[in-house]
């Protein structure tokens, strides 16, 4: 591991070992151009062609590999800690451990170095975070394993340039918001899975959620990283005699200090809690026959396994063994069939909210009333007396899993995706609806990860939020507990209690606080009935919304930006001085001059 500035060739650019070594170039004959000496053999004397040239780089990249092998090796396994900061493991700690590790990697190396650490560090921690993909296909994990660690490698090449700035543990931690900012959007919408934020949502940086959002709290622990990291290289340095200066055990004091007080800041910020009033509800969890890609089983099977639980919670509550809820809210694809063109599905939807007496939020693929081919992922109130009125349609269809990008091309050569046979089509609006004496804010699946649809619902106002999902395809794979977390985080960040309603779990209930009341496990039918608060009262992070990400992550593009022009400046300076005078010999007074002039004597 780096730590401090390296003077060895292994921190040096790539080619930097080879021009200390190399030979001094074979003089030229009298009459011959010099650059000819460039492409002829110093062994035969014989032009050198292209494919003979390509051993010696073959040799120079594998130098370089043997040279880095120790610095990758601690970045995958750096990388591999960080996904054990997420759940289903949850050790949040590691998270910073993996930030300050990855800053010291990167440390004072050039950016085509950071840039490989990067990648080193980024490819086995999403391979690890996202090994729930292998029932798609391991080929899917490792390559959207790769896709995404292509942002990480961006990140250590910024690194690495920022790291000879003054402060470069805040413009690390700003190019880590940065790195988030760029993959929460590219491509295809992007994709927010591995923020450092949700692997926090048991942590001290929770609460600043309600400041900033999940990006505030990335930041803070990024900036955590990047403290330490500066306060294990100040130890590292201490080592020696000469450095133990009032300066640098100043400087390591701060540094652990402020990364301390960063931690501890969460604890200052008040999470609103208080609600104006109560609704009681019931959560179905109807199951599904198997997990996997081909959960669905028969067409109706799992709309009557939600249809039966409902059915049941009638039961009980005719025999008075549980109170009436005010509403009922079913998962996403509670409905495999679209009630609207089908009518026994209809009539069995109808059949289970009339025996409740009350709306139920169900969750259907319906097709789409204009465009053929379509299909809409929909969360629908249905009433006991009127059937089925309001909805909110998906607006972030999952790329690949709910629509197949450039399908014509695409599909021809990776045949998999032939099994998406139709594209859903996004919502234009947030999914605020009123469920009997309830305004919920819907969100479906993956949505929660995405901060503006959460954000946008509450501001429109929804008082409480229900994430509608299915997450058969993935059960116990570790996903579920992952995207929890992710509601767990969006409670305190918009002040609001969230229910998770899953086909097969997991289902909970979370309070404002992001305390989960109530849960329960995967691949079982299970209803939960409770009271759930609803809040009007919106959070300081919904009042800036996304102002601080942006601000952070530009200041993260400057950093680096600054460092790169610097770097050409520094170089260009040292250029200057080491140029031969007009009679094109040099001044003797900088060290190359004085190296080529000891040569030409020893000539």
């Amino acid at each position: 591991m780096a730590s401090g500035p390296d003077t060895t060739s292994a921190s040096a650019p790539d080619d930097s070992r080879e021009r200390t070594t190399a030979p001094a170039a074979r003089r030229s004959a009298p009459g011959e151009s010099p650059h000819v000496s460039s492409n002829v053999s110093a062994d035969a004397g014989q032009p050198v062609s292209e494919e003979a040239g390509r051993p010696g780089r073959m040799r120079r990249l594998a130098a370089l590999a043997r040279r880095e092998a120790r610095s990758t090796a601690l970045a995958a396994l750096s990388g591999v800690t960080l996904a054990f900061a997420f759940p289903p493991y949850g050790i949040w700690p590691l998270s910073f451990v993996a930030v300050a590790a990855l800053s010291l990697l990167t440390r004072e190396r050039t950016g085509r170095q950071g840039a490989w650490l990067g990648l080193a560090f980024g490819w086995p921690f999403f391979v690890v975070l996202l090994k729930w993909l292998h029932v798609v296909g391991w080929d899917a994990t490792i390559g959207l394993a790769f896709l995404q660690g292509l942002f990480v490698l961006g990140l250590g090449a910024g690194l690495a340039v920022t790291s000879r700035l003054p402060l470069w543990p805040l413009w690390g931690a700003c190019l880590w918001l940065t790195e988030e900012f760029l993959r929460d959007r590219l491509p295809f919408g992007g994709f927010s899975w591995g923020r450092l934020a949700f692997a926090n949502t048991d942590a001290p940086y929770t609460p600043l959620a309600a400041l900033g959002g999940a990006p505030l709290v990335s930041f803070a622990v990024a900036l955590t990283g990047t403290l330490l990291a500066a306060v294990a290289l100040t130890c590292w340095r201490l080592r020696s005699a000469p450095a133990r200066t009032t300066r640098a055990y100043a400087t390591g004091a701060g540094a652990l200090a402020l990364a301390g007080a960063v931690t501890a800041a969460g604890f200052a910020v008040p999470v609103p809690t208080k609600a104006a009033d109560t609704v009681r509800i019931a959560v179905v969890q109807g199951n599904v026959q198997q997990p996997g890609m081909h959960f669905l089983g028969r067409p109706m099977q799992i709309l009557n396994n939600h249809v039966e639980a409902t059915l049941d919670l009638a039961d009980r509550i005719k025999k008075g063994k549980e109170p009436r809820p005010d509403l009922v809210i079913w998962p996403e694809n509670s409905s495999d069939l679209d009630p609207h063109k089908y009518p026994e599905a209809g009539n069995r939807i109808d059949k289970a909210v009339k025996a409740v007496g009350v709306p139920v939020l169900v969750g259907a693929l319906v097709d789409h009333p204009t465009k053929p081919g379509y299909v809409e992922n929909q969360g629908i109130v249905w009433d006991p007396e009127k059937g089925p009125g309001a909805s909110y349609t998906k607006q972030h269809p999952v790329p690949f899993g709910e629509y197949v990008p450039f399908r014509d091309q695409l599909s021809k050569v990776i045949t998999r995706l032939q099994q998406v046979p139709r594209d859903f089509y996004p919502g234009d609006h947030t999914g605020v609806l009123q469920t009997g004496p309830a305004r919920l804010g819907d969100v479906i699946c993956f949505e929660v990860a995405y901060d503006e649809i959460p954000r946008d619902t509450v501001k429109d106002g929804a008082r409480a939020l229900v994430v509608q999902t299915n997450n058969a395809t993935y059960g116990r794979t570790g996903q579920p507990e992952q995207q929890l977390a992710m509601s767990k985080l969006r409670a305190v960040e918009h002040g609001r209690a969230v229910v998770t309603a899953a086909t097969s779990g997991i289902s909970a209930i979370v309070s404002p606080d992001g305390t989960v009341q109530q849960r329960t496990e995967e691949f079982t039918q299970d209803v939960l009935t409770g009271n759930l608060p609803l809040r009007d009262e919106i959070t300081l992070a919904d009042r800036v919304g996304a102002a601080p990400e942006w601000v952070i992550a530009i200041v993260g593009v400057l950093a680096c930006a600054g460092a790169v022009l610097l770097g050409r400046r520094r170089r260009g300076a040292r250029t200057q001085q080491a140029a031969p005078d007009a009679a094109g010999h040099g001044d003797g007074n900088d060290e190359h001059d004085r190296q080529a002039q000891a040569e030409g004597q020893h000539q």
